[in-house]
């Protein structure tokens, strides 16, 4: 049994980034023409365009503001206008910033992170889930964190945003489950990315050795989750939240 998304396409917002690169291959690799989003890395996301393109698959970048509704309105009608609409979108983007307690955490990084967060988790199901209801079928996936369950000390604007995120997606699913669309939850830990090949990978730390699994995960096991819940092997998949994380959260039922 394979994972076939020939004829299906996904918008993936980040796609520059470590893990969105790796999700835009893989969707790519299982047959679907891609939307790269991109804030400010035009130039990674030209590169990225060509290697998918290289696939033989249809792709195009596109560049948006992710906390500004206008920005991914005009991106929904840049997608819509060269590739028609878009049966998968996975929200991938999240804005970066130095974590600390809360007492020392700015105040801005509280709303960035529940604009990138909650936000654009909003702006994406307001731009293409009404066409996803009108054709009875889509998916929409978020990348949210297993931090979102540990509420570790230094985490608190990033743990906030990702359990907003949570709540809106818990909910879009009720609401959108009546029109055949699924909409889950991707949880990675910390990640092997490009990055950390580079850099060298420790599996020695006490992160991994906390995990069952006694390792992290690889950026590439995070996209494999993400075809998956794209696919119609997940057709019967909706409201989960899914740690991707060797064991290391564990949801209770």
């Amino acid at each position: 049994m394979q994972i076939n998304l020939s004829n299906k396409t996904a918008l993936i917002t980040g796609a520059t980034g470590d893990l969105g690169r790796v999700m835009a291959r893989t969707l790519a690799g299982c047959g679907a023409n891609i939307v790269l989003h991109y804030n400010n890395n035009e130039t990674k996301a030209r590169e990225l365009l060509q290697e998918i393109t290289a696939l033989g698959r249809q792709a195009m970048i596109v560049q948006a503001d992710v906390t500004n509704e206008q920005q991914m309105n005009e991106m929904k009608a840049k997608v819509t206008a060269e590739l028609g609409h878009v049966d998968i979108v996975v929200a991938n983007a999240v804005i970066q910033y130095q974590w600390t307690s809360v007492l020392e955490q700015p105040i801005a990084d509280y709303v960035s992170q529940f604009e990138s967060c909650v936000l654009q988790s909003v702006y994406l199901a307001k731009a293409f889930v009404p066409a996803m209801i009108e054709r009875r079928a889509g998916r929409m996936i978020g990348i949210n964190t297993e931090c979102a369950m540990q509420n570790f000390a230094n985490q608190s604007a990033y743990t906030a945003g990702k359990r907003g995120m949570d709540g809106v997606y818990r909910v879009l699913a009720k609401e959108a489950g009546e029109h055949q669309i699924t909409v889950n939850q991707v949880a990675p830990g910390w990640t092997i990315s490009d990055r950390d090949r580079a850099n060298g990978i420790d599996e020695n730390n006490p992160y991994a050795q906390s995990v069952p699994l006694k390792r992290r995960g690889t950026d590439q096991e995070i996209a494999n989750t993400v075809a998956f819940l794209a696919s119609d092997l997940a057709s019967f998949i909706t409201g989960a939240y899914i740690p991707v994380n060797g064991g290391n959260v564990m949801p209770a039922i």
